[in-house]
Formats: structure tokens, sequence, C-alpha cells
């Protein structure tokens, strides 16, 4: 039997399978792949996921690799159309010529391709009229009357419609009108040329025509040829025979007047972007003409500005510019020589004031030692004697300070002046300062408040020079303050080191505070001076600030009194990006004297972000 005989062989075969998984995991693991071609796909798949992953990761690589190249692009660009008035000048006259371009090629266009549909359009009808009253003709004037003699005549009439040599090919649909109450003619239905039915009509067209009374019709349609579509119209009209209606439609292709419209936009482009070119190239001829002395005068001016006299603009010709540039070489001239004499004079204006300076130290050391004798003795003296003595040495002590102050300016206008900084307590300067101003605060009945967050800041300054400004930011503030307490702030950041000390007196306007650091100068020279002051001391506090590489600012309100404040980089060679104390309220002008840049909050103990002000002296809560 069949069956008999498969056992033994299923019985062997299960054998041979168990004692090949006897072999080990990777022969199962072949023979399961090898009965499983589904695994095939998944790891396809996978393979296919994996790729895929891949390539989105290379474009994102291409897109953050072109990002940055574009912002670089961008960047120049921008910087260019900035900077150069020639670049500005061809693009924009780019841009118009390309934008009125546009506009006069596409009204050419438009009416050049107007025209021509027109054209065909009207060749088109007339040629329609005359062959349907040609086809009518003949079928009025046939004597037939088998079928094919019938469809012989139908045939040739029709064929002779078609034109296909010709620049406009015409071919024909012949369809019989649906719904005609007559029978219809049994042997001739519909025709067409080759390739063409009635679905190449429109049914807008032949609704239009089936309900004419011999009234022509046409529409544009697209007419495939050679598997491309030609734009075509399709004109319309009823002939009739043998008792039955039919539509007649001839089917012009107009694909000669669409190259010819296209050749003629080709030449329009072209020559467009060549007179484009053109005019690019002639714009950027006339303006570097027009522009480069201009961009000379630039550069001359930018040297002149920045020290060389000696330079002038090379003068050629005889027209505008050639006068332009001999105005200004007139121009720099007169300025060299302006710029040279007051140079000169103020160079002897120096000496002057240091050489007279050093002459009366000897004289006024000789007055101010007899001074101090007549001082001394004071006691023995009438009490008219003993107040000339006290005037006599006090003018001799102003004087003194006066000379010393006209030799300091001297030395920082001579270029001399030297930094000697060191590791200095800042706080403790601080301190050391409104100590030796305790009698002037007695003297104007003001009490001097410090505030500060730190015990030490260590600062490498020239703490001669520091003092110096101290001592004058803190005399100025008591002799204006006008009894009211003065405050001094002191705080520390990463980079610098802020003072700054405010008072609550009269208060200068912003026009004020802008010359208060020039030198002679006073907001009020009718108000009496309480401590004797040169006019210097502001301006030589500026210039020993400018060694440092430091700040040093005022603000001032009409009633509100003024504040001023110092700022120092920590490090000798460091700089400054912001204060660490404010300088003026929030409602104030803030004048910055060497033109830096502040974040300027309330000035007092709420400039240091605490939730309790600060207690005088040590500043804890």
């Amino acid at each position: 039997m069949p069956g008999a005989v498969d056992r033994p062989g299923r019985a062997q075969r299960a054998a041979r399978l168990r004692a090949r998984a006897r072999l080990g995991l990777a022969i199962a693991r072949r023979w399961v792949r090898r009965e499983r071609p589904q695994d095939r796909a998944r790891i396809l798949a996978r393979r296919g996921r994996i790729l895929a992953l891949r390539a989105v990761r290379a474009l994102g690589r291409t897109a953050a690799g072109i990002g940055p190249a574009l912002a670089a692009v961008r960047g120049g660009f921008m910087r260019r159309w900035r900077r150069s008035l020639q670049f500005r000048t061809v693009l924009i006259t780019l841009v118009l010529t390309f934008v009125s371009f546009l506009a006069v090629g596409a009204y050419l266009s438009n009416q050049i391709a107007n025209n021509l549909f027109q054209e065909r359009l009207a060749q088109a009808e007339n040629q329609t009229r005359q062959a349907v009253q040609q086809v009518q003709e003949t079928f009025d004037g046939a004597q037939v009357t088998d079928q094919q003699s019938v469809l012989k005549l139908v045939n040739d009439t029709l064929d002779q419609l078609e034109d296909r040599e010709s620049s406009t090919p015409r071919q024909y649909v012949f369809l019989a009108v649906p719904n005609q109450d007559q029978p219809r003619n049994r042997w001739v239905d519909s025709r067409a040329s080759y390739l063409r039915t009635e679905n190449d009509i429109p049914p807008s067209l032949r609704e239009a025509v089936q309900h004419s009374q011999q009234e022509q019709y046409w529409q544009s349609i697209p007419l495939t040829v050679d598997n491309r579509e030609h734009p075509a119209i399709a004109v319309g009209n009823k002939v009739s025979f043998g008792g039955t209606v039919y539509e007649l439609y001839l089917l012009y292709d107009i694909v000669s007047a669409q190259q010819t419209l296209d050749d003629m936009q080709n030449v329009l482009w072209f020559g467009g972007m060549f007179l484009l070119l053109l005019i690019g190239a002639i714009t950027w001829i006339v303006t570097r003409s027009v522009v480069s002395p201009v961009s000379h005068a630039a550069a001359v001016s930018e040297k002149l500005a920045a020290g060389q006299l000696e330079e002038r603009m090379a003068v050629e010709g005889e027209d505008e510019v050639a006068r332009l540039g001999a105005a200004f070489n007139h121009m720099a001239a007169n300025l060299q020589e302006q710029i040279t004499a007051l140079a000169n004079l103020s160079h002897m204006q120096q000496r002057f004031v240091s050489d007279v300076s050093h002459e009366l130290r000897t004289p006024l050391t000789t007055v101010r030692m007899a001074a101090e004798v007549l001082f001394d003795a004071r006691d023995e003296f009438s009490p008219i004697t003993k107040r000339s003595a006290e005037l006599l040495y006090n003018q001799v002590e102003r004087f003194q300070a006066l000379l010393n102050d006209l030799l300091e300016i001297s030395r920082f206008d001579a270029g001399v002046a030297v930094l000697d900084a060191e590791p200095r307590d800042m706080v403790a300067l601080v301190r050391s300062a409104i100590d030796k101003a305790a009698p002037i605060a007695a003297e104007c009945g003001s009490e001097v408040k410090l505030y500060t967050r730190s015990p030490s800041i260590i600062v490498e300054m020239d703490d001669r020079r520091i003092e110096r400004v101290l001592r004058n930011l803190l005399n100025n503030a008591l002799e204006h303050g006008e009894g009211r307490p003065v405050e001094v702030f002191v705080a520390a950041n990463a980079d610098a080191v802020g003072v700054a000390v405010r008072d609550h007196g009269i208060g200068m306007a912003a026009s004020e505070a802008a010359r208060v650091f020039d030198r002679f100068w006073r907001a009020d020279p009718a108000r009496a001076r309480t401590t004797g002051g040169s006019g210097l001391g502001l301006s030589i506090a500026t210039e020993d600030v400018k060694l440092h590489n430091g700040w040093l600012q005022a603000w001032g309100s009409k009633g509100q009194g003024s504040c001023f404040r110092l700022t120092l980089p920590l490090r000798a060679d460091g700089t400054i990006s912001e204060s660490p104390v404010a300088l003026a309220p929030a409602d104030g002008d803030v004048v910055l004297v060497e033109g830096t840049t502040t974040r300027d909050v309330v000035v007092g103990p709420q400039a240091f972000p605490r939730t309790a002000p600060p207690s005088p002296e040590t500043g804890a809560p």
C-alpha cells in the first residue's frame, strides 16, 4: 500500500532531523531560517530602516552645515549693503530694472499672445464657415441612393476638410445630433479624423451647437498629438444630409502659434537678461567714477581725524569732483594750521604753568614760613593784626594747594604721570578718607555714613591717588550737602570695586553734571566755598582714575542731591563690564563721563540685594 511505503520514509527523515538537532544550536538556527523565509524580509526591512535613519542624519548634518554658511553669506551681504554706496546703487538699479523688465515683458507677451490667438481664431472661423458651406452644398446636390454611394460621398467630402500639412493642421469630428424628431440616416452616424473622437469636443460646445440656429461657435481645447497636449481651437456648426442633422466640428491645432510665442518670450527673456547685465555694468562704471572720489574723501577724512594732518585728496580736472577735492584740501590745510597753532599754544600754556609753578615754589615757601611765624605768634598781636595773620596764613595755604594742583595737572599734560599700583584695602582707604574729612563734616554739620558688605576688598591701585580722589569727592559732598547726611557705598563684584558718594544737598542739573569735571568750572561762581578748593580737584581725580583704567561718573538732580561713583578694576590690567554699585535713582538723569554703560538702580542701601537695609560701618542687617 502507498501508506505503508510512506511510513518508513517519514520515520527516517524524523530520525535524521533529531540527529541534526543534537549537533548544536547553530545548525538548528540555520535550519529554522531556511524554513522561515519571512525572516529574510524582516532583516531587509530592518536594514532599510537603518539606511533611512542614516540618510536622515546625513541630511541633518548637511542642513546644519548649510545654516552657518547661509548666515555668513547674509552677514556679508548686509555688511556690504551698509558700507558701500556703490553696491547699494548698483543693486537698487538692477532690482528696479528687473521689475521693469518683468512688467514690460509680461505686457508684451500678453499682447503678442492675444494677437496671435485672435489671428488664428479669425482664420479658423473663416475657414470653418467656408468648409461648412461647401459640405452643405455637396450634401444638397448629391444624387445617391445606395449605401455604398452614400458612405463614399460622406467620407470623400469630410476627408477633404482635413489639412495636415499647413501651419495650422485641421481635423474634423462629424456627429449626428441626438434626439431628432425625424429618423436618422441609417447609413451615416458619426465620423472623425484619425485618432479623434467625440470626447475631444467639450460638452458645453456641443450643447451650444445643438441648440443653435445655424450659428457658429468655438472653444479653446487641449488636443492630444503624439502623447503631448497641443493648444487647439474647436469650431462647430450644423449641416444636414438626407433629412438628418449633423454636428460638424473642425479642430485647428495652433501649436505653431504657441511655439512662435515661446520663441518670442525666450528672445524677450534672454534680451532682458542681457540688457540687465549691461545696465548693471554701466551703472557700476558710472557709480564708480562718482563714488570713488567720495570714498577717497572719506578715507582722507578718517586719516585726518586720526591725526594724519598731512593727508590730502588728489585733484584732477575741473569738474564738480575736482572742485570738491580742492575745497577739501583747502579746508584740511586750514584745519592743520589751526590745530597746529592750538597745539603750540596749549604746549606753551602747559609749559608756562609748569614753569611758573616751579618758579613760585621757592618764594612761596619763604612766604609760607613767614606766614607760619606770624600765625604762631598771632596771640601777641592786636585783634586787627591777629586777623590779618590768620587770613594771610589761610590764603597762603590755599595758594600752596593751588600750586600743587597746577603741578599735578602739568604732569598729566606732559604725560609723565606714573601709576604705582600695589594691593591695597579699599574699605580701609575709604575709612581713612572719612576720618580725615571729619573736621570738615563737623564744620558743615553733616554725618558721613559708610555702607559696605565686605570688611576688606583688596584692589591693585595707587593708594595715594585714590585717597586723593576719595577725599575730593567727600569734601565736595560735604560742602554741597547743606548739613544733610552723606552716604558712602562700597561693593565689589568679580571684576571691579565701586565707591559711590551720595549727598542730599542742592544737587545739579544734567548739563552741569556733564561739565563738573572741567578745569576751574563751577556751577555757581557766586556761591561761597567753605573748603577753599582750587577748582582742579575733580579734573585731577578724573586723570587719576584714567591711570587706573577706571570710571568716574556723576549724577545730579536739582533739589535731590548728587552722586559721584568711582569704579576701579580689581587688577591693574583688568577691565570693567559693569559697576557693582548704582549711580542714580530710577527717575534721575545719568551722566556717563567716560562714555561707559552700566545698569543703574536706586542708590542707597537698596543697591544691595538684601531683605533689610545694612547698618552703617559694618553693613550688617
